[in-house]
């Protein structure tokens, strides 16, 4: 269930740090009603992240570091803990 929601929320900063482009891209350039550009934003988003979460869960096991990695993760505080080590 953390997975989950750790997952959930991760979809949600994604969304949000990519979305901009895509919105006003896509309404400015294309055309698109705003809306419609949101649900591209999404659906971008989301389709990319499921795509690597499936290809890191291929063995039946999704570990944390996964996770992050398909989120684009290898963050502050994942390098801090590896020079760490």
């Amino acid at each position: 269930m953390k997975k989950a929601q750790d997952i959930a929320q991760r979809l949600i900063a994604l969304f949000m740090a990519n979305a901009l482009a895509i919105i006003t891209g896509s309404a400015i350039v294309g055309g698109i009603p705003v809306w419609k550009a949101a649900a591209l934003a999404v659906f971008t988003a989301v389709a990319q992240v499921a795509e690597r979460l499936a290809k890191a869960s291929v063995d039946g096991n999704l570990t944390a570091q996964e996770i992050s990695d398909a989120f684009g993760g290898n963050g502050k505080k994942v390098v801090k803990k590896r020079a760490a080590k």
